[in-house]
């Protein structure tokens, strides 16, 4: 007899029938989810792929935009001092932001320098178990 949803009713099988079913079952459920997640691989790596493909021409149009704009506040700054000293001026700009960003990158990356990771955190843990034992 099947159930409303076309499963086979199991409620008049033997303990024992039912526990020489659970090997298939759980083969099926290990497929079942090694296919999910090749599907979820899937999917995920051509949404990554087309992430990339964005952040590449977004890079390319950011390569051009930043000269332009530098060479718009030179020629801005210009008009009030001389060309030398406005080019100069956005240099030193440029040069005082670089190393704010620079300093900022160190820092946090001493933090994961630092930082435990977890595969050490579990080597550690099996050791002091087997030193329990």
């Amino acid at each position: 007899m099947t159930t409303p949803r076309g499963f086979k009713d199991r409620s008049d099988d033997s303990l024992f029938t039912l526990l020489g079913d659970v090997p298939e079952l759980v083969r099926n459920l290990v497929t079942a989810e090694v296919d999910a997640g090749k599907a979820w691989l899937a999917k995920t790596a051509k949404d990554v792929r087309a992430g990339g493909i964005w952040a590449i021409v977004a890079l390319f149009l950011l390569f051009w935009i930043i000269p332009i704009l530098l060479t718009f506040a030179i020629i801005g700054l210009a008009s009030w001092m001389a060309p030398w000293a406005a080019a100069l001026t956005v240099v030193g700009i440029l040069f005082v932001g670089l190393v704010i960003a620079a300093v900022m990158a160190y820092l946090n990356f001493r933090k994961v320098t630092q930082r435990e990771s977890p595969v050490k955190s579990v080597v550690t843990d099996v050791k002091e178990i087997r030193d329990e034992f």
